[in-house]
């Protein structure tokens, strides 16, 4: 076993932004989550532990995420690469391009800063021409007010035809593909990873621990832990919690003691092993927390336990992009 003393760093696929490979998701920050006394030391925390890197959208938290971020970071917004993320509901009328530039200039008003380093579109949609969106976004680089692109939940046909317009007409590249995918989902492993691969696209999984269910807090035939998502509904939980996954975990769970660490750490370490991921997005709901992600993201798994890990997992996992979460603009 290996173990880094510092957060490794990757670059954002191939931008010139380099990142830490543990990433914040910013959808804890914020209603009904962390305030924003706790917002300012989990940053606080995140900075001093070599964590450079916080993922946030403007529908989190109902675009208080990016406030309470704006505002935590204060003076130290430079050392903080940010992402968000806007959306292509309830166009209306409103041409694409003036509904995107609303959202972009709005997420800059709400972080305080002139920039956003990644931008990302949240969700697809059919209705909308990808032509129409990349010229946009390169028109808000161009002015600077973005630093480098990203899709989410996307198939591979979506991030080719992307990268095809792109590449066509010179614009700003797509830097980055953001995904659901951890250990037990891996469908985005099909098409989408090897595509990013061969492409130089970088990879951005989120709910890398299945929303808790990759800590082994959930446990067949019991009731769910109170405060948990999986008590309050979520639907990711609910797609875990059948025999199949429980018998993985268990299996996990005897891989990750024979270490004497956590399963959470064993399966962000397994993510963050991937040569196209360049930063495991997890949110926290403490600073203990997060130094577990700094842990488990700087934990080299050798060659022996990642093909073990693989034969437990790779035959399983839930569908790919038509289904939860993508499902709905809801996370």
């Amino acid at each position: 076993m290996t173990v880094l003393s510092s957060p490794p760093r990757r670059r954002l696929g191939a931008s010139d932004i380099e990142v830490s490979l543990c990433g914040l998701g910013g959808n804890v920050f914020g209603p009904p989550r962390l305030d924003v006394a706790a917002t300012r030391e989990v940053l606080a925390a995140a900075l001093d532990l070599g964590v450079t890197f916080v993922d946030t959208a403007n529908t989190y938290g109902q675009g208080q995420s990016e406030v309470l971020i704006g505002e935590a970071l204060g003076h130290r917004r430079g050392q903080m690469v940010i992402a968000s993320k806007f959306n292509l509901r309830e166009l209306g009328g409103t041409p694409v391009a003036a509904h995107v530039r609303r959202q972009v200039e709005d997420s800059l008003r709400r972080l305080r800063t002139d920039y956003i380093d990644l931008c990302q579109l949240h969700f697809p949609s059919d209705d909308i021409e990808m032509c129409d969106l990349v010229q946009v976004l390169d028109d808000l680089a161009r002015e600077g007010k973005v630093r480098a692109l990203g899709l989410c939940n996307v198939s591979a046909w979506r991030l080719s035809e992307a990268l095809h317009l792109v590449d066509a007409h010179g614009l700003t590249p797509i830097a980055t593909v953001q995904n659901y995918y951890h250990l037990l989902a891996r469908a985005v492993e099909a098409e989408v990873v090897p595509y990013a691969e061969r492409t130089g696209v970088g990879l951005l999984p989120y709910h890398p621990l299945a929303g808790g269910f990759l800590s082994g807090k959930y446990v067949a035939g019991r009731a769910r832990p109170d405060g948990t998502r999986g008590a309050a509904g979520s639907r990711i939980i609910d797609t875990m919690d059948v025999p199949e996954q429980h018998a993985a975990v268990s299996r996990l769970r005897a891989v990750a003691d024979r270490f004497g660490r956590p399963l959470s750490e064993l399966a962000l370490a397994w993510l963050a092993g991937r040569s196209t991921v360049c930063s495991v997005i997890a949110g926290v709901s403490s600073v203990e927390q997060l130094r577990s992600n700094v842990a488990g993201c700087s934990w080299v798994l050798d060659a022996d336990t990642v093909a073990e890990l693989d034969e437990i997992t790779a035959a399983g996992g839930v569908p790919g992009p038509e289904a939860m979460p993508y499902a709905s603009p809801r996370r």
